[in-house]
């Protein structure tokens, strides 16, 4: 499934002056919606595509104006589990939001035109001209909204901002090849090269996923591994054999970043009513992650942390 409009989608995050992402100085726009389901996945808020109820207890005030106004009745105080929300009942109508003071309830996810994006973006283009820098389409996955990614890339170029996409790569061919000549880097990520492994670990295999890899590193001016290290799930030594004798087969592709897991993201589930399944898994040491990154390096490859 893709959204295909080219002049509105749905962001749910702009970030300013972020150094990470590609190189410089840029601002990174979070396009919602994914075709995955990571079991790891730090940003939940994204894998919808339509808007969603955010609830943050700790700025709660408890004043019960959210349940005074919400037509559904889909809000009711519990005196041991406190606010709790039908989701079924909820139709994402905003009223809550508007009326918390507080900032408690927020709508994640909002529909913005290409050129309200751009007039976001180019804010900072001072900044991109001396860092070398621009911007990121990041998500979700960029190309579940192809035909708007497409439209605020190809704006980026005519205002020479230079360009990068971050993708799961699972996604129709075609959905590349609109997008992939406003391209400056793409930032490519590989979760596990067991096929089994990956469905458990992400909800779909990897055989679309390695196929488009070795069509994009064709097309595009240059490409950026990504791994994302999860302990005991994709952190073995087979497994990141495996994935650099894959990339081994990318010519273009020089670098090689590693990202380790963290629990930074785990409070979102809650907050969107979901439930975190790795709360037994603890980020890797330094000492497994430099063991990863002298292997990678050894093998001929440039390897950042963190990305």
């Amino acid at each position: 499934m893709s959204i295909i409009q080219k002049h509105e989608g749905i962001i749910f995050d702009i970030q300013r002056y972020s150094i990470h992402d590609g190189p410089g100085i840029r601002t990174v726009v979070f396009l919602k919606g994914c075709p995955l389901r990571c079991l790891w996945c730090c940003n939940p808020e994204s894998q919808l595509t339509n808007p969603q109820l955010s609830f943050i207890q700790s700025k709660c005030i408890g004043c019960l104006e959210c349940i005074k106004i919400c037509p559904n009745k889909a809000i009711r105080f519990d005196k041991e589990k406190g606010f709790l929300i039908d989701y079924k009942l909820c139709d994402m109508c905003g009223r809550c939001s508007d009326v918390c003071y507080p900032g408690a309830r927020v709508i994640i996810g909002k529909k913005m035109s290409v050129d309200e994006v751009i007039a976001e973006v180019i804010r900072d283009k001072s900044f991109y001209n001396r860092s070398n820098g621009g911007v990121t389409l990041s998500g979700g996955e960029v190309l579940l909204q192809w035909g708007f990614a497409k439209e605020i890339l190809k704006k980026c170029k005519e205002l020479n901002i230079n360009t990068a996409i971050e993708t799961c790569g699972y996604c129709k061919w075609e959905y590349f090849t609109e997008v992939l000549e406003y391209v400056d880097l793409v930032l490519y990520d590989l979760k596990h090269l067991d096929s089994a492994e990956h469905k458990r670990l992400t909800g779909v295999d990897n055989k679309l996923i390695l196929e488009n890899a070795t069509k994009v590193v064709k097309k595009v001016k240059e490409m950026i591994i990504r791994v994302p290290l999860i302990p005991s799930l994709n952190d073995s030594k087979d497994n990141i054999m495996m994935l650099v004798d894959f990339v081994s087969t990318l010519e273009k592709v020089k670098e090689i970043d590693l990202l380790p897991y963290h629990q930074l993201g785990v409070s979102k589930y809650n907050q969107i009513g979901q439930t975190y399944k790795l709360n037994e898994i603890n980020p890797p040491s330094k000492e497994k992650i430099n063991d990863i990154k002298r292997y990678i390096e050894n093998r001929g490859f440039l390897v950042k942390v963190g990305g």
